[in-house]
């Protein structure tokens, strides 16, 4: 509605309409711009966690435009019995091993000053938590070498001299054992210490071992474990659910490519509560042709984000695309913490409000361990109502909202994404939400805190592989030091499908060799 001086009319009244009209206008586009620096603001020194906080003097908002009641009874919250905990000291752990120290009185001290002998009576005993450093030590393999002293050799149609054959290693003619390139990876992959770190710790312990050294053995040892991996690889594909996700990643030197250029690390979750299995692949791009490959012919239900590179999961023959409803409240919840602390309540809060409800539905079926059968009768009585309400909700909503300011974008994202957000109802195994798929590639964004960048392409598919084996443990409840070295031990000497098989993480005795490599 810029107009040149000249065009504008002689007359006050549609004068002042321009005017009125140009500075609602700029309300709107200031207001948008405002939202958009509290937005950058948050994002850049606002804490991360979506909780919203409690506050016991508002009252929560009416959903659905419902008529609201001139009273309203406070909520009664019936408070089961529960034990009291013990205040003091956790005690430590029983099975642990215990060394006896005994603080006795000296011999003269034991003599009563009538001239008896005191009696024992009894003790007090207190505990210390210690630890026993990292031990290095040498494993000497020696193997006896026989001969004919009578003949030599020249009666006999063997070998002259007869020797064992030195048993097959994890890594053929290296210094590592087992238990020390299990204990490295761990340190790396799951407790996050570079390289380098580790390279200064064992100089302490008086062994030099260079970064190069450590890296080589990741890489062979990953090398090694591919029969592994492709098991777990077929058992994700055999799964009614699979989560996918990504994050970035940088590898120096790619061909072709910069070394400020940005790859991405894959994450294929096996989502069937029973054998969890979780499969990284290290990639150059983020486009949807690395899902489409991993799927192949797949047929069942695939859960992911709102990223436009899983579009082509809505029209492949077979397959349910289920979206994630905690993206949808994460846009909400940055509509709230963009309007600052002196926010007033509004269409967010009723987003969030409705949201909240679903989860303490799935909470409940959780925490009670409902059956199959249950969550989806739940799901049908309970959760799809809900969703029939927010989303009549939504579509009034978003006529009245500008589709530039959060709230706009925030509603457009849940619309956009619906049918994708209905598919959890049709099976109880799928939740609302890809968090397993998030959570289960958290432990890689740790790890790149740390480490940074890989330094190959091989090195970073040689991380995927070992992230792949070592998350799988995770989440079939085993330990994953103990786990790398039952592996690293039995992979040398397994041959058959049945041998790999065995070593899988669902298929082995967990609190076995946990003990054993204790």
């Amino acid at each position: 509605m810029d107009s040149p001086v000249e065009t504008l009319p002689d007359d006050p009244a549609a004068l002042q309409e321009i005017i009125a009209s140009l500075q609602a206008r700029h309300e709107r586009q200031t207001s948008i711009l405002l939202e958009q620096i509290r937005h950058l603001r948050q994002l850049l020194f606002g804490r991360r966690s979506e909780r919203l906080p409690a506050d016991s003097t508002s009252v929560q908002l009416l959903l659905f435009d419902l008529p609201e009641p001139e009273h309203i009874e406070p909520a009664k919250v019936a408070v089961g019995s529960h034990d009291r905990k013990k205040p003091g000291r956790k005690a430590l752990p029983p099975e642990l091993p215990r060394v006896e120290i005994i603080h006795d009185l000296p011999e003269a001290d034991k003599v009563c000053g009538c001239g008896c002998t005191l009696s024992r009576i009894g003790e007090e005993v207190s505990e210390q938590l210690d630890i026993i450093p990292a031990r290095i030590q040498v494993l000497r393999h020696i193997r006896p070498k026989y001969a004919c002293r009578q003949c030599e050799g020249v009666e006999d149609e063997g070998p002259t001299v007869r020797i064992l054959p030195m048993p097959p290693q994890i890594i053929p003619q290296s210094i590592v054992s087992p238990g020390l390139l299990a204990h490295v990876l761990t340190a790396k992959f799951v407790d996050h210490l570079p390289l380098y770190r580790q390279e200064k710790i064992f100089a302490r312990l008086g062994v030099e071992i260079s970064r190069a050294t450590m890296s080589n053995w990741a890489m062979r040892a990953a090398e090694a474990c591919v029969p592994l991996l492709n098991l777990i690889h077929d058992e994700i594909l055999a799964a009614r659910l699979i989560n996918i996700d990504e994050t970035t990643t940088q590898v120096l030197a790619e061909p072709g490519r910069p070394a400020t250029a940005t790859s991405y690390m894959w994450l294929f979750r096996r989502g069937d509560p029973d054998r969890p299995a979780l499969l990284y692949q290290y990639h150059p791009t983020r486009a949807g042709d690395v899902a489409r490959t991993f799927l192949g012919d797949y047929q069942g239900i695939v859960q992911t984000d709102g990223f436009s590179g899983y579009d082509f999961l809505d029209h492949q023959a077979g397959v349910r695309h289920a979206g994630c409803l905690a993206h949808v409240r994460r846009k909400f919840m940055e509509v709230i913490k963009a309007q600052g602390k002196n926010r007033t309540s509004g269409s967010a809060d009723q987003a969030l409000a409705t949201i909240q409800q679903l989860y303490a539905l799935e909470n409940e079926a959780r925490v009670k361990r409902w059956s199959p059968e249950t969550i989806s009768t739940m799901r049908a009585e309970k959760a799809r109502p809900i969703l029939e309400a927010f989303h009549q909700w939504l579509r009034k909503r978003y006529a009245q909202t500008p589709p530039k300011g959060l709230l706009g974008k925030a509603i457009g994202y849940a619309l956009n994404q619906w049918e994708r957000l209905l598919v959890y109802l049709e099976d109880p195994i799928v939740t609302p939400d890809n968090n397993m798929a998030e959570n289960g590639i958290r432990p890689f964004v740790l790890g790149r805190k740390n480490w940074l960048f890989s330094g190959t392409p091989k090195g970073a598919e040689a991380s995927a592989m070992l992230y792949s084996l070592i998350e799988t443990a995770k989440a079939n409840n085993c330990e994953p030091y103990s786990y790398l070295r039952h592996i690293f031990e039995h992979l040398p000497r397994a041959h058959t499908l049945a041998d790999y098989e065995a070593l899988l993480p669902w298929n082995v005795d967990r609190l076995k060799i946990m003990l054993r490599y204790a």
